[in-house]
């Protein structure tokens, strides 16, 4: 018998909450990526980081399977994200800067498409996003993206608007932006970031699949050493 959506919406829930990120990728294979939707938009605005995460990076996955299939099916869902952080949606969007840009890290045609949108979330004059947790997710997306498609960012003037978000009164904030600009390379940025505090805050990380324990300061110390073989 034919499982239910509601019933698949609460194995994929209980999957992404309790499974490690490759055991949820071999399982989600084998349903069909527009049935995975629904159950992922629930997931990533989940107070779970476990079931967040999983599920950012399983949006990313099965978007990208969407997007090889048929990609206009997966364009509505970049609309669907970009619906979601606007004002009239009603909501608020928790999660989606982070599981948009990891659609665009993992299909080169999105990325190609819609990095210009992603960038425009940091922008004054584009769709900026007001709320520091928000603002938190997007330069985490940022810095996710940057370490696929570097010069699609640059070429969306990226670093530029990265550099406001150093004078951010959130150290989470700051601390992912300046991860991002090491990532950019973008060796203009590096006079700013040290002036940045080396602040003690920690927060949970999330990269190569994993979630770590990491302080504001540290991410700034890691971008500067990034940048540092670019200086003359």
């Amino acid at each position: 018998m034919a499982v239910s959506q509601r019933g698949i919406k609460q194995e994929i829930l209980t999957l992404l909450g309790q499974a490690e990120i490759e055991d949820v990728f071999s399982a989600l294979a084998g349903y069909p990526p527009e049935k995975l939707l629904n159950p992922l938009f629930s997931a990533i605005c989940s107070g779970s980081e476990k079931t967040k995460w999983n599920a950012v990076s399983a949006m990313g996955a099965t978007v990208a399977r969407l997007a090889d299939q048929d990609m206009e099916a997966a364009r509505i869902v970049m609309r669907r994200f970009m619906w979601s952080l606007n004002d009239e949606s009603g909501g608020i969007g928790w999660g989606t800067p982070e599981a948009m840009a990891e659609c665009l890290a993992c299909h080169s045609g999105l990325a190609q498409e819609y990095t210009k949108i992603l960038v425009s979330f940091m922008r004054e004059d584009g769709f900026y996003l007001e709320l520091p947790t928000l603002q938190r997710g997007l330069m985490w997306g940022i810095g996710r993206l940057a370490q696929v498609h570097p010069d699609l960012l640059r070429n969306w003037q990226a670093p530029r608007y990265l550099l406001a978000y150093l004078d951010s009164e959130d150290p989470i904030v700051r601390a992912l932006a300046a991860r991002a600009l090491g990532h950019l390379r973008a060796i203009e940025a590096t006079a700013k970031i040290k002036q940045c505090s080396a602040d003690t805050t920690e927060f949970s990380l999330y990269a190569k699949h994993n979630l770590t324990s990491v302080t504001a300061g540290q991410l700034i110390r890691e971008a500067l050493g990034a940048l540092a073989p670019f200086l003359e």
